[in-house]
Formats: structure tokens, sequence, C-alpha cells
């Protein structure tokens, strides 16, 4: 049956509106008597910031008004007495509703933000790879943008102190490494000469060129860039730390592009300058004699790959009981023997269980089964992992759900548990990669704007980029193996390339996995030179549901690195004629 209808009287009360207090009233809209909708503006108040617009929780008749022009009100005031008509849900025998909604004195009551100083339409915190990008997506999409960063510049780590700065350490590596190399096929050259200070400087033209670029790119598209630190102080509101006090920041939406941050062993004495984490290694201080990275994941590979190069005799302790435990062991191994030969020692399943400062250097105590007896060390890189920034923005102000973990959960629009506030990239979860923030910053702008976009990748491709490199992207073996799936494997070692003769890298290899029924590809990994660009063709093969006569048929340039993956579906099809085609079984 029909419902009754039930009359109630609210009271309608200022809302949490940030730290604005004793805020003027500068206009009441309506008069006791008058009919208004829900949303309808009720009173105007104005701060030194912004001009704030209350609206109405529900419709109803307004019982009498509690303020007047010139008033101050604070969050809890109450401004008016409301009779709002609802009504009563039908009575079912033995029937219970499945959801409640609760009445509306209850609910959050929003504010319509008119206009303020600083009033975005789109408030993007953070400007990593994720966050310019949704912040420039929305301003090309007619939406005004501000744009906050704790760095002094555009980029976030990524640009700053993270993937930019450490491939252009990984090229000088590189460079030094295949200089060595070369004398092996009769080209000798000088022992190189290492300027730290010159390698530095170009380090640092490279982010500023970039960083630079995104600062012209902000101002053309017109988005507003506040510098400092940033917290929620409401669900419509946050506040800055800014180098000349605090500004409050009203907005209608906003993308939490917050990142991550190095993760911690506790217990060690971090105050030594000597422990560095991957911000201290990228500074390049010096060369240090010997030097501890703990952790073999890719970060930490990735530095000890710089510093080796650079001549510190390098050492790596892992917890586990291979390197870079993400990826395939077959993918690992090509590295993993070029490591052993050139670093100190790689220690597995062993742990550093304490870290003793003096004048001479840093004395580690290991733990475990192949533990060594105590090592003095020069430097020591913290490389084991990083955490989500999401318990340290004031989430829990504006009511955005943050898990124990420090993530904010978020649906495959981007969107919080808040409807009008997103979150994309390193804090929404794994996998933390910047390709992964851009995409997600696109479609959190184009939600935002009225599009009907998605975050639903078949994969996302990961890249060590280590010597040699290694990539994957889609199920890998060992993901197959523990979840019971079926598959077939091709796998084309680079011995037999051509290419990678030619260029002294034949301890690379390309295999793809297969579905056995369908044929179409399910993953791919790749070990050697420039890995981390042929992976590409592999992700758009699974975005685009290839089977292995689609990729074998189409044909790549000879003599290329990305004939390997033509190979390796030639394999699985038994057409390959560069090697002796697999037995079918």
């Amino acid at each position: 049956m029909l419902g009754e209808t039930m009359s109630q009287i609210i009271e309608v009360k200022i809302p949490d509106i940030g730290n604005f207090k004793d805020v003027a009233v500068i206009e009441v809209l309506v008069k006791a008597g008058d009919a208004v909708e829900a949303e309808q503006s009720l009173i105007s108040m104005e701060t030194d910031k912004a001009t704030l617009d209350m609206p109405s929780p529900a419709a109803g008749v307004v019982q009498a008004v509690k303020v007047k022009v010139g008033d101050k009100v604070s969050q809890g005031s109450v401004i008016l007495l409301l009779e709002s008509s609802a009504v009563a849900p039908a009575k079912v025998t033995g029937v219970q509703p499945a959801t409640q909604t609760p009445p509306a004195h209850e609910a959050h009551i929003p504010v319509n933000i008119i206009k303020g100083v600083l009033h975005a339409e789109v408030l993007v915190l953070g400007a990593g790879p994720g966050g310019y990008t949704a912040a420039f997506r929305a301003a090309d999409l007619g939406k005004q943008v501000v744009l906050v960063e704790k760095y002094g510049s555009l980029g976030g780590v990524c640009l700053n102190v993270g993937c930019i700065p450490s491939k252009a350490l990984l090229h000088v590596a590189r460079v030094i490494t295949e200089a060595e190399e070369i004398a092996q096929h009769g080209v000798a050259f000088d022992k190189p000469r290492i300027d730290i200070g010159k390698i530095r400087i170009w380090k640092e033209s490279v982010v500023a060129r970039l960083t630079g670029g995104l600062s012209g790119l902000a101002k053309q598209r017109k988005v507003q860039v506040v510098h400092g630190v940033a917290k929620f102080t409401s669900p419509n509101s946050i506040s800055v730390e800014t180098k000349n006090g605090n500004e409050t920041i009203t907005f209608d939406n906003a993308i939490i592009a917050a990142g991550s941050s190095v993760a911690r062993i506790p217990g060690f004495p971090y105050n030594d300058p000597r422990i560095i984490d991957s911000t201290g290694a990228l500074q390049l201080q010096d060369v240090p004699q010997r030097m501890l990275v703990i952790g073999g994941g890719i970060i930490g590979l990735e530095m000890a790959t710089v510093y080796d190069a650079l001549g510190s005799k390098i050492s790596v302790v892992e917890l586990a009981d291979g390197l870079m435990p993400g990826a395939d062991r077959d993918l690992v191994r090509p590295l993993a023997k070029r490591i052993e030969k050139r670093y100190e020692a790689i220690y597995l399943k062993t742990r550093v269980s304490k870290i003793e400062a003096s004048k001479k250097g840093l004395k580690v105590h290991f733990e475990g089964e192949k533990a060594p007896e105590p090592q003095l060390y020069d430097r020591v890189l913290m490389a084991v992992g990083r955490r989500p920034n999401g318990r340290d923005i004031g989430a829990e102000a504006a009511g955005v759900a943050v898990n124990e973990r420090g993530f904010i959960p978020v649906d495959k629009q981007m969107r919080s548990n808040v409807p009008h506030i997103y979150a994309i990239g390193d804090i929404v979860g794994e996998p933390m990669l910047a390709h992964k923030a851009v995409h997600q910053g696109k479609v959190a702008a184009e939600v935002i704007t009225g599009h009907k976009s998605f975050f639903e990748p078949l994969t996302i491709p990961s890249v060590a980029y280590t010597d040699p490199e290694i990539a994957w992207m889609g199920l890998t073996e060992t993901q197959a193996k523990a979840q019971g799936i079926e598959y077939e494997k091709a796998n084309f070692p680079w011995a037999a390339s051509g290419r990678a003769l030619s260029i002294g890298r034949e301890d690379g290899a390309t295999k793809l996995l297969l579905d056995p029924q369908t044929r179409r590809i399910l993953g791919a990994g790749i070990v050697g030179a420039n890995a981390g660009e042929l992976i590409a063709e592999a992700v758009l093969a699974l975005e685009m549901g290839a089977d292995m006569e689609d990729i074998g048929l189409t044909i790549h340039p000879h003599p290329t690195l990305s004939e390997t993956l033509g190979f390796a579906a030639e394999m699985a099809e038994g057409t390959i004629t560069d090697l002796l085609p697999p037995r079918r079984k």
C-alpha cells in the first residue's frame, strides 16, 4: 500500500564549512511562509575568501527565520526552521526494506559555493603524472581548475625525484658499461673520468626542462597552481600551508592524486645522512666505495645499476628467495647472472636486523639462512617499497574512506565513497606506476565533465630499467600456476636474433603466454636491451584480443629486437624458420 504523508520540523544548521568561523550573513533569501525546493538557496554568507550560499536540505515551508543580515554564523548555527513533507514507507508485514535513507535533517548539508578568491570547479591535489594529466584534461573540457602541489615545481615524485632523474642516470650507467663491453670486440676506451657535479647538473637540467614545460602548459590552459602542503578541512574545502601562510581553497569536485612515500623499516638510525632512500640516491652526492641496497625490487636494483656503473662495490639484501619478486623467475635469471658477476654480494632470504652508525661507516647486522657476518658500508640505500599517502591528507575531514593500508578505495570511474571526490594513482592501490595514474587521471576528469568514461584496462605493463631491462604484462606464469589457469608458452631466445647478436646482448629472451583453445595472447615477458620499449606491442595485442597468428603474420622490420615478438608467436604456431619449430604435443 502507499505510504502516508508526514510532516517534520527541521532545524537547518550551518554545516562544516572548513576553517570559516563567525561568517557574516549578507543576504537572507527567504521569509516565514515561503515554500522552498530542495537545494534552493536560503541565505548568503561572505568570508575574506569566498561568498557561500546555504542550500535547503529538503523541500518544505519556512516556519521561522533565525538570522538576519549582519549576523555572524559558524558550524552548528541554526538559521531557520523548515517544515518538510515526507512520505512514510508503506507498512508491509514481514518485510524489511533493504536500505534506509536517513531523514533530511540527519544528512550532510552541502554548501554551494558561488564565488571565491580560491575556488575551483575541479581541485586536483598532487601534480604528478596523474595529477597534472587530470588537471589539464579537466581544463581542456571547460572546467576551472586549481592544481595543488607540495613541490616547488610540477611533476610530483616521478619527474622531480623518481622516474625521470633515475632514467637520466641509468642512461649514464648504460653508456659506461657499453664502453666497457665493446672492448671485447676490439674497441677500447680509457677508464671513464667521472665528474659527479656535471652528471648532477645534466640530470637536473632534464628535470627542469620537463617541469618547466608543465608550468607553461598549466598557464596556457589557465590552470591555477598553488604550491604547498594540503589537507582536507571539509567535504568541500582544503587548507594549504604555503610559504605565505595558510590558504583555504573551496571546490565543487576534487581529484586526489597525492601519491605515495618511501616505506621505512623501524628502528634504523635515519638521522644519519649515510642512510638514504631513492630520493637521496638520485641527488648523487658522491660515489661510495661500498654500498648496501636493502630491497631487491625494481627501485633498489635500478639504483644499484647506477652506482655499480659509477664505481661503487654493491651488495643487495632481499628478504624473498629471489630478486624482483613480482616478475617470473626466467625473466629475472639473465639479470641475476649478470649482476652476480659484477656485484660484491647478493643476499637472498636475508634481512637487516640492525644498523650501527660510527665514524668508520655503517655497521650492518644480518639475519637469515645464509646471513653474513656484520659488514661495514659507506652508504646504505633503503629501497623496501612505497606506502600510499592516504593517511596524510586529512581525508577523514572530507568523509573519504581510507583502508587499513592507507589506500583510498574507488570504483571504475575513480569515485571515492564521497561522490564528488575522486582519487587516482598510487593512492588507490597497486601497481604504483605513473602510466596507470595518467590514464586514471583522464577518466576522473572526463567523468566530472559528464563523459561516460571508465578505467578498465586488461593489463598494466611493468618495466624494470635494469641492465638488462625486464618488462612484462598480462598474465605471468607465476600467476597462472597459482590460479590454476591453463596456458601454453612460446619462448624465443635472443641468441637467435641477428639484432641482439650485433649489439652484443644475446642474453635476452621474449616469451608469450597464450590460451590453448583460442590461441589468444594472455601475457608476455621480455628480458633484454630496450625491453621496456618492446612490451607495448604485446599490451596492444592483449587489448585488441590478438591471437598468435595475428602477431606472427604482422611483418616486423628486420633486423630489430621487435622481431622477437613475431618470432615468439611463430614458435607458438609452429611456423618458425629461424629455429627448429617445437614439437607438437
